[in-house]
């Protein structure tokens, strides 16, 4: 009972954390642009959904991936094993409760490598975003200056 009442309240406060995170506060260095959050959510949504596709469907012809115990037995019984799977992977969080085999090792290695390149890209662009646009704003002040400085210089 008390430990119902305790994962409720961190559930809670877990919830209020993204709430106030996803609220739309403007802070004066803020980076987060939530649509491109959004883009890189669904992104790596799609791509670990998609690998779990492929994931099921390379089962077909054999194991794909095993229990990594000493017996080593299949460890891909239905699709959510699969899906579980590419999420740890493109999370690049590695468990290591099931290891791929065969020609699933290869896209592990791709999946793992999006999973890392993705999220950095999508920093890289919100980052270029942000000074691109600080960038412009502060150009045009310096150009408008420098007119203002032209203009006086001409007329002495």
């Amino acid at each position: 009972m008390f430990s119902t009442i305790l994962m409720g309240l961190t559930i809670l406060f877990m919830v209020t954390t993204l709430y106030y995170f996803f609220s739309g506060h403007k802070y004066k260095k803020s980076y987060f642009q939530s649509t491109l959050f959004q883009k890189l959510f669904f992104a790596m949504l799609g791509i670990t959904f998609g690998f779990a596709v492929l994931y099921y469907l390379l089962s077909m012809e054999g194991d794909v991936v095993r229990v990594s115990t000493e017996e080593g037995k299949d460890g891909g019984e239905n699709f959510l094993d699969y899906l579980y799977f590419s999420g740890v992977t493109i999370l690049s969080v590695g468990y290591g409760d099931l290891v791929p085999v065969g020609k699933a090792r290869f896209f592990a290695l791709i999946q793992a490598a999006i999973g890392l390149l993705l999220p950095t890209a999508f920093f890289i662009r919100a980052l270029d975003e942000k000074e691109g646009s600080s960038g412009d704003g502060a150009k045009n002040e310096n150009e408008d200056e420098q007119g203002s400085d032209n203009d006086g210089q001409t007329g002495n």
